[in-house]
């Protein structure tokens, strides 16, 4: 997959990275855009990033994928990074998108990228569907306490909050080398989940009290019927990240939020059928939703 980078300067004289689909759409400003704002340590060369790259590209969509501060391979400058609730972020991003692009727009979040865009959508409220056509949220943890939870214990906790601690916690040692004195870096040495890890650096950095806080606030569950944008909440309810007692229900949300809660597909997973290499479902799934909702 073949992508052309630009580099946007933030409103805080930050940057960050966004990744364009090097196709023929690009040259059609009327064509549907596809943005895509990733998951947890995760960036365009995502498993998911191609798959909707792919999809994109045969259905004759632009296709972007916006890096959330320091996922593009190079640790951003500002002394902060990203989260879960960064509705701010999205909104700048998706405002810019929409003031160059004359065509629909349509995004979708993975996981915490996922709860990030409906967070942004319930903040947004009515104006969300002067920028975007409909949102999709792909596996988010929308109660963000009951995904730190799960990742906090047995297996998750053992493999897949030690995959992400790795890379976690060498970029917050990078931000520390930046702005000395930042946070407390023997309290980052002994984070051994994403509790811990939130309290010392997500949750200070990003004008949280505490993980508690951070994942109070930044959560999207308890807000649903703020969104006036048609939005699909897509989640597996055998989703080792996401308790299947933590999903919406319809009384949770309003008209404009639809449900899928199919029993298979893990976390960002959804084969079309048994392999490896078959993970077509989840773009052909989601982009025919989107294509229904684009004026």
């Amino acid at each position: 997959m073949q992508y052309r980078r630009t580099r946007w300067t933030t409103p805080d004289r930050d940057f960050i990275d966004v990744d364009w689909l090097d196709s023929a759409a690009l040259k059609c400003a009327k064509q549907p855009l596809l943005i895509l704002f990733h998951g947890l340590e995760g960036n365009s060369s995502s498993h998911y990033a191609f798959a909707f790259a792919d999809y994109a590209q045969h259905a004759g969509w632009a296709f972007a994928v916006p890096h959330f501060r320091g996922c593009s391979g190079e640790i951003n400058s500002a002394p902060r990074a990203y989260h879960s609730g960064d509705h701010e972020e999205i909104d700048w991003i998706l405002q810019r998108l929409r003031a160059a692009h004359s065509g629909p727009i349509v995004a979708i979040g993975v996981s915490l990228g996922g709860n990030a865009l409906v967070r942004w959508a319930q903040e947004a409220g009515n104006s969300a569907a002067k920028v975007v056509s409909a949102i999709t949220a792909i596996c988010a943890p929308l109660d963000l306490a009951a995904g730190g939870w799960a990742l906090g214990r047995g297996f998750n906790r053992l493999v897949y909050t030690r995959m992400f601690l790795r890379t976690m916690k060498p970029k917050a040692l990078l931000k520390l080398q930046q702005y000395p004195g930042l946070f407390d870096p023997k309290a980052l040495a002994d984070a051994r989940d994403l509790y811990a890890f939130d309290n010392v650096f997500t949750a200070p950095l990003h004008g949280f009290k505490s993980t508690e806080d951070y994942w109070a606030r930044a959560s999207a569950k308890p807000h649903l019927n703020a969104v006036r944008v048609p939005t699909l909440l897509m989640n597996a309810r055998n989703d080792p990240f996401v308790p299947s007692w933590s999903l919406p229900n319809p009384q949770d949300s309003t008209q404009h939020v639809t449900l899928w809660q199919p029993t298979q597909g893990g976390h960002v997973g959804f084969p079309a059928h048994s392999g490896p290499a078959h993970k077509t479902c989840l773009p052909q799934e989601v982009g025919t939703w989107l294509k229904g909702h684009i004026n």
